[in-house]
């Protein structure tokens, strides 16, 4: 990797860099599945978002874990390594931590929001999140138990998206 372009830069820039970067990794996935759903169709977008998200949650754990010197395990452990996921900042996920749980609520979802502004459906994202959570807590500790509360394609509130719930076993 080449990081010269940015060596000089000070915390604004560095802040501003970070920020374009979590634009561009929501922009890309976002474009990605479009793509791929008029390509071929929303089912066959949903099942390849599924194995990617899967594979790729496994492996930024396990780099968050190295990078940041996380030893904490159980949900602490979690809490502390999901939110230096991308994607818990990107969407904003929204954390309720106690002692023998862990609530993630996704108030607004960008993906979702995006369909049904152009006028299409939500698409199903619950079994992505699923094999994406479970691939990521497990390699946190995998002790850690993941329960969808809801998600699309459920019924959900008009101000939330998903919520799921993390306890131990």
């Amino acid at each position: 990797m080449n990081l010269a372009a940015i060596e000089k830069f000070g915390q604004a820039e560095l802040r501003n860099y970070l920020e374009f970067l979590l634009w561009n990794y929501r922009i890309t996935d976002a474009f990605w599945f479009l793509f791929v759903s008029e390509e071929f169709d929303l089912q066959t977008a949903e099942k390849i978002n599924e194995r990617v998200w899967k594979k790729i949650a496994g492996m930024s754990a396990k780099d968050i874990l190295k990078r940041f010197g996380i030893k904490e395990r159980g949900l602490r452990g979690f809490v502390k390594a999901q939110k230096l996921f991308p994607w818990a900042m990107i969407i904003g996920y929204e954390f309720e931590e106690k002692d023998d749980e862990v609530i993630i609520t996704v108030p607004s979802c960008a993906p979702q929001v995006a369909r049904l502004a152009r006028g299409l459906p939500e698409f199903s994202c619950k079994d992505m999140h699923q094999g994406e959570f479970v691939n990521f807590s497990n390699t946190i500790d995998e002790r850690v138990q993941v329960e969808c509360i809801f998600a699309p394609p459920d019924p959900h509130p008009d101000d939330t998206f998903c919520k799921w719930r993390f306890t131990l076993k």
